[in-house]
């Protein structure tokens, strides 16, 4: 195991793996593989296991492992954390307890890159699934209590990400958000991938327009003329401003930044 900042895990074949490991003729390639380290090993598939992406996984399309933390606890109770150093509340995952499970996904294979999910990570947005999706998989270690030693993610070179500016008490319902954000870029996970291309986020940084659909009015609301127009010139201008509008409105953040890189013209 290398201790450099890009430091990777391996992806090794598990007992504990969910959903399809070998390679069939309807998915060829190998499966995206999202390893797990936690100590609630029966909090997943949780809602990974529903709906397109329990389809996928079902499928073999992605692949879902599970680490047990707790079976790499330290004497006869398996003891996974300790008081901080220094004092405090609450209880810190003990280096050695996460590093003999890293060791031990690491018995050779694939590597993947890893992430600790906690809330002083780097914010994870939808350029970062995109970039997930387009790796064979990651490896996400779920900080509990008060988070995880500092050097085990020093020697290993484990980068911190975020879903939030907000504290969870563990890293597991993150972990969820994160594998469901990405596995659903992966080909063949949605009926339609054009969706992926038209969502918040994707389409040049903006929020995603308004939907609607049936009762044509609804409680003396009417859907949009436009969309009923049949003019798909008018509703993807519609649409377009929209976005912009609501973008606008809600995050001026993100206006800024899709103004400053919309090419002349566009903004």
């Amino acid at each position: 195991m290398s201790n450099a900042p890009d430091s990777e895990f391996a992806n090794r074949p598990d007992s504990r793996a969910e959903g399809p490991q070998a390679e069939s003729d309807e998915n060829p390639a190998a499966p995206w593989t999202a390893k797990v380290f936690t100590i609630l090993p029966d909090a997943f598939p949780g809602t990974l296991g529903y709906s397109v992406i329990g389809q996928a996984l079902s499928k073999g399309i992605w692949s879902l492992e599970v680490i047990d933390l707790r079976e790499f606890g330290i004497g006869r109770h398996r003891d996974v954390d300790g008081p901080p150093a220094g004092g405090g509340a609450g209880m810190v995952l003990r280096p050695d307890v996460v590093a003999a499970a890293l060791d031990d996904a690491v018995a050779g294979g694939n590597e993947l890159p890893a992430y600790c999910l906690s809330p002083r990570g780097r914010r994870f947005n939808q350029e970062t699934a995109a970039l997930w999706a387009s790796q064979p998989g990651v490896a996400l270690l779920c900080g509990r209590f008060e988070g995880v030693d500092e050097r085990v993610l020093e020697h290993y070179g484990i980068t911190e990400v975020s879903v939030g500016d907000f504290v969870l008490s563990g890293g597991e319902i993150a972990a969820q958000a994160l594998i469901e954000a990405t596995v659903r870029l992966i080909p063949r996970v949605l009926g339609n991938q054009g969706s992926a291309l038209e969502e918040t986020f994707s389409e040049g940084g903006l929020l995603e327009h308004p939907h609607y659909t049936r009762p044509r009015v609804w409680r003396g609301r009417p859907t949009p003329e436009v969309l009923v127009s049949g003019h798909h010139g008018r509703v993807a201008e519609w649409r377009r401003e929209q976005s912009e509008r609501l973008t606008k409105e809600r995050r001026p953040d993100l206006w800024r930044s899709f103004q400053e890189n919309a090419r002349p013209g566009e903004a």
